[in-house]
């Protein structure tokens, strides 16, 4: 069944239509928001078309090391390795770019210091918590 909400959001009235999947269950009315609100720090972009399926992940580019692993925070696939195993880093350098819903995210080194494994490379397809890199 397809349903009607009005929705306010920073002093705009929207209309949205949604279809119900759960008969009878309601949300409960949001609490009103603080006059000045902090800007969001990335827009949130809709899913505008289904993903693609993803191909099966190819051989790791290089075995994982010692150090702080670092995640995907999402799906998507690698467009860009920015460094190589060995090479020295500075805290929020930037060391993959993930292509996720049409938007490049870049991956960033938590701390500064040596990256020790790359374990995915250009074009791979990865899942949210798939290790990326490696820095110690």
């Amino acid at each position: 069944m397809l349903r009607k909400f009005r929705v306010r959001l920073n002093d705009k009235e929207y209309m949205v239509e949604m279809e119900e999947l759960t008969p009878g269950f309601e949300a409960p009315a949001a609490q009103e928001a603080p006059a000045q609100a902090a800007p969001a720090s990335a827009p949130s972009q809709a899913p505008a078309e289904a993903a693609p399926e993803p191909s099966p992940a190819p051989a790791p580019a290089s075995q994982p090391g010692s150090g702080e692993e670092v995640t995907a925070p999402m799906p998507g696939t690698i467009l860009n390795v920015l460094v190589q195993p060995g090479e020295t880093v500075a805290e929020s350098q930037a060391v993959v770019v993930l292509d996720a819903m049409k938007m490049e995210n870049q991956i960033v080194a938590p701390k500064a210091g040596q990256v020790t494994s790359v374990l995915v490379k250009e074009g791979q397809t990865v899942d949210v918590g798939e290790t990326l890199f490696t820095v110690e």
